[in-house]
Formats: structure tokens, sequence, C-alpha cells
């Protein structure tokens, strides 16, 4: 009863993503939608949602699938326990495509219930690790850099142009990864520990936690015995800021301090912390306002230009990176993958996502799109992927910093220490 009370609270949101279209209700391509619409990760998951809805309208203006509309059937999934019933629901009404998520926790099992009755699920910006359930490469497929490509990159950021900005030799400094111990927060704490271990980083301290009984001040205290000198944070937004009040009031001296999607990034993080947020550093995707057209191929600066117009006229505002990353990865699925599919079953889907080749700069948030084969250590990811560095460089406003090729900024080194 609750998963069908959720899904008619989302109707309307549904019913306003489908237009008419060319080929009419009857001849509708029906996609599922399941997101976090509320919940601890509403905030995100709406804004990731909208997204996918703005591609559906888009592409249904510009004639649709192959003439037929795109219907987005949405669920909200506010919590991981919800997912398997929502795509099972799905399934029920028969449903074979599912676009997600958002929220890591969410996508797991979300995508091992769509696999195991042979749906496709397109994760639009979940970075967390999978299982084999997930069928990735097969049935599941990942459009955003993973957790692992999110801490691989902060790493190599701090050890090489942050501390060369600092005046500092990375060989000499200490790093400490702290990290919400589920499936979202080890992935992207691993790709940043295996980083450290290829560089041959000193790491003196690894620290889980769990989000619901954290205590941030002793957690802080940790940090600061440890004798870092740059802390990495996997978070989501409200342990993300408490760790940060925590750190300045325990007098944690660090040099610096990078955490990655969920937390750092977000426009909430910079609103809350103030002055206290500037100067730290977050590996991300990028959002619509901080994506400089120029680095983009033709065709992903023209619909670049086309979905910041519409969202504003929509939504009003600017698209933030889970928005662009929503859009994105859904435009890649109606305007690439599924035109060039023989039919439209999940087999042929998947055989078009795996044939597809789009160059980095052909979709609006900067990526490209080729996924790794079935089998392969990147099965089912996106490895043409966009990933960039943000750094908070006043209270409330953040800007790419790195790579060079996707940069509005150039770094600037700032005390955080208390």
């Amino acid at each position: 009863m609750r998963r069908l009370l959720a899904s008619l609270a989302t109707a309307a949101i549904a019913l306003a993503a489908c237009s008419t279209g060319p080929g009419g209700d009857d001849d509708a391509v029906r996609v599922g939608a399941v997101y976090p619409l509320s919940g601890s990760q509403g905030s995100g998951g709406r804004d990731e949602h909208r997204g996918v809805l703005l591609a559906a309208q888009l592409v249904n203006a510009d004639g649709g699938v192959d003439g037929h509309a795109i219907e987005i059937v949405s669920t909200d999934v506010p919590a991981a326990e919800a997912a398997a019933g929502a795509v099972e629901d799905l399934h029920a009404d028969g449903v074979d495509v599912v676009l997600g998520s958002y929220g890591s926790t969410i996508s797991s099992p979300a995508s091992a219930t769509a696999a195991g009755n042979d749906m496709v699920f397109w994760e639009t910006g979940a970075v967390g690790m999978l299982t084999a359930r997930s069928r990735p490469g097969e049935r599941t497929f990942r459009m955003p850099p993973t957790g692992a490509v999110l801490g691989r990159n902060a790493i190599s950021f701090v050890n090489g142009p942050l501390a060369e900005a600092f005046g500092r030799d990375p060989r000499g400094l200490r790093y400490a990864v702290s990290f919400v111990d589920d499936v979202y927060g080890r992935a992207v704490a691993a790709g940043a520990l295996q980083a450290a271990a290829d560089l041959d980083l000193d790491v003196v301290g690894r620290f889980g936690y769990d989000f619901q009984t954290a205590d941030y001040d002793a957690l802080a205290r940790k940090i600061d015995r440890s004798g870092a000198d740059v802390l990495f944070v996997s978070a989501y937004l409200v342990d993300a800021i408490e760790l940060r009040r925590a750190l300045v009031r325990n007098d944690v001296d660090l040099l610096a301090s990078i955490g990655t999607s969920s937390s750092y990034c977000m426009p909430e993080f910079g609103a809350a912390l103030g002055e206290g947020a500037v100067g730290l550093f977050a590996s991300d995707k990028p959002s619509g306002g901080a994506i400089d057209p120029s680095t983009l191929r033709p065709e992903g600066a023209e619909l670049l230009a086309r979905a910041r117009a519409a969202y504003d006229e929509r939504w009003g505002g600017e698209m933030n990176p889970a928005a662009l990353a929503g859009f994105s990865a859904a435009w890649a699925l109606f305007a690439d993958v599924m035109p060039a599919a023989s039919e439209l079953t999940p087999d042929a889907i998947a055989e078009a996502a795996l044939a597809a080749d789009l160059p980095a700069g052909s979709l609006p948030n900067g990526s490209g799109l080729r996924f790794g084969e079935p089998g392969t250590a990147t099965a089912g990811d996106n490895v043409a992927a966009a990933a960039v560095i943000w750094e908070w460089l006043v209270p409330g406003e953040h800007m790419v910093v790195w790579p060079p090729e996707l940069a509005t900024h150039r770094v600037r080194p700032v005390d955080i220490a208390p």
C-alpha cells in the first residue's frame, strides 16, 4: 500500500513529463524513474529527477524516439528499503527500462531487482559499488563517474596541483580518509585509498562511521591525533557539515580537505557553513553554470544552452550537478541509445548501449558515452564520464579548478586551519 501511495503521489510528475507527443499516449515509450523525491536525500533526488523529466520533454519536442513520445513513470523511493518494491511494481506494470537513482544505497537494490527481472537499469547519478546481481554491462549501465573515480581524482588533484599551489612536497603530506560506512561511502573511500597506495602516499588514518550514531567531536579528535595534513571526506550533506563544524570546534589543523558528491559540492553545504566552507574542495560532476561551452563539442554546447534555458523556464534557476547529471544521462538514453536499438527491448537497448561511442564533450555535462564491456573491471560504467574538482572561493560560491580542460578558475590555496 505504501508503494502504491508513493506512486500515486508522483503521478502528477509523471504526467507532466510526458506530453502527448508525436505518437500519442497509446504509442508512448514508458520508462520508469525511481528517485528519492522525499526523505534525507530528497533535495538532490528531486533535482536529478527534474533533469530526467526535462530530457524527456526536449526529446519529445524533437519527435520522441522514432516518432513515439517518452512517458516517464515516476515513483518516490525515499530510502533503500523501498527500492526493490518500486522496481517490482514497475515490472508488473510492463515497464522494461528504469532510470534512477541519485543515491547509491538506492541504486544497488534497485539495479539488482531490475536485472533480476531482465529490465534495463540506467543509473543517472549514484556512484557507489554494485554487486554482480546488478549485471553491470548487461542490464545495468552507469552514466556518472563512479565513486572510485571521484576518490582517485581527489587524491590525484591534492597530490599534484594543490600541493604545488601550496608549495609543498606531496611526498611529505599525511592523508586521512573519513567515510560514512555504507555502499556509497566505502566506494568513494576505496577509490581514494587505492589512489594513495598507487602514489605511495602516507595514509595515517581510515575513519568509518555510522551515519545514525556518529559522535563528530570524537571523530574530529581521532583525525587530529592521526597527524593528518589532508583529510578526504566521503559523506552525505548533514554529516559532512557536522564533521566540518566539529573539526573547527576541536582546532584540527589541516592543510586541505576535499569531499565528494552528496556533500561538499552541494549549494546547501556552502550555505550552511558560510565562511567555514571557503578553501574546501569537492570531487564531483559539473553543474550547468560551471561548464564553459567552449570546452564542449558543438552539439554538447548547443544542448547545454537549450537545457539551461528550458530548466530555468520550467523550474527557475540554474542546473546544479544533480540536475545536469540527470539530464545528460537521460538524454544519452533517449536521444542516442534508444534510437540506435534495433527494437525497444532490454536486449536490444543493452546492445545499443555497448555499441555507443561518443567523444568527451558530446553531452552537456562534458561527458562522452562509452561503456565498459561485461566481465571487465569497468563493466557497465561510462568510462567517458566527466568529473571535476570544485573549490569554495568565497561564501556561497564555488568554481571548477581542475582538470584544466574544464576549469573556469585557477586553484587558490586557502588556510583552512581554525
